[in-house]
């Protein structure tokens, strides 16, 4: 099981997260970024939050299992 977890305070709700992997992120009405899914995702899903992951420009998504 994949737990994903957006930290607020470095989020700048740049949106990167949620056009890459949109069925496990949405920006909040604070403009910030959350996560939406967690659990064992299809491993094309895997690929697109890890995609998403890596291109947060401020690195404030975090996964642990």
């Amino acid at each position: 099981m994949l737990k994903l977890k957006v930290d607020s305070g470095k989020c700048i709700g740049c949106g990167l997260c949620v056009s890459i992997a949109g069925d496990c992120f949405k920006l909040n009405d604070n403009g910030k970024a959350e996560a939406t899914c967690e659990g064992d995702q299809k491993k094309d899903g895997n690929a697109k939050v890890m995609e998403a992951i890596e291109s947060c420009p401020v690195q404030a998504i975090t996964i642990s299992k």
